[in-house]
C-alpha cells in the first residue's frame, strides 16, 4: 500500500479563525449597543415619570379659591389646572396629554431619545410613555 503525502498549506483555516473573530466582534458591538442604549432608555423612562408628576402636581395646585373660601373643599380650577400642567409639559420639550376634572389632574408624557449604537441596525429612536395623575392636597394632609 502506497501512501501519498499530502502537502499542507499553512493558511488552511484561517478563513473560520478569521470568520469566528468577525462574529465575535458582532455580538460584542450588539451587546454595548444594548446595554447603552438601554440605559439611555430607562433614563429617558425616569425623565419622563418626572416630567408627568411634577406637570400633574402643577396642575393639581390650581384651587377653584370661590368654593374653597365658601365651603372649605378643595375643588380643581379645571381650565387652570390643565393650563399650568400643559404649560409645564411645553416647558419639558416633551409631547403629552393633560386631563382635569375638578378631583384631579392626569398627564400622559411621550419622551423620545436617540439610540447611538442600536441606529446601525436601524432603531434610530426609543420613545418612552409615562402618566402620572394627582389630586388637590386634603386639609388634614
Amino acid at each position: 500500500m502506497i501512501r501519498r503525502l499530502r502537502y499542507r498549506d499553512p493558511e488552511d483555516g484561517s478563513v473560520t479563525a478569521f470568520i469566528v473573530i468577525v462574529i465575535v466582534f458582532a455580538a460584542l458591538l450588539l451587546f454595548t449597543g444594548l446595554v447603552g442604549d438601554g440605559g439611555s432608555a430607562l433614563a429617558t423612562q425616569v425623565r419622563a415619570v418626572d416630567e408627568a408628576s411634577e406637570a400633574a402636581r402643577a396642575g393639581a395646585e390650581q384651587l377653584d379659591i370661590g368654593i374653597f373660601h365658601r365651603t372649605g373643599t378643595r375643588v380643581l380650577d379645571e381650565t387652570a389646572a390643565a393650563l399650568a400642567a400643559k404649560q409645564y409639559l411645553a416647558a419639558t420639550g416633551d409631547s403629552g396629554s393633560v386631563t382635569a376634572t375638578s378631583g384631579a389632574v392626569t398627564v400622559t408624557v411621550s419622551a423620545s431619545h436617540r439610540t447611538w449604537l442600536l441606529g446601525l441596525i436601524g432603531m434610530n429612536t426609543m420613545t418612552m410613555h409615562a402618566a402620572a395623575t394627582a389630586h388637590p392636597e386634603s386639609a388634614d394632609s
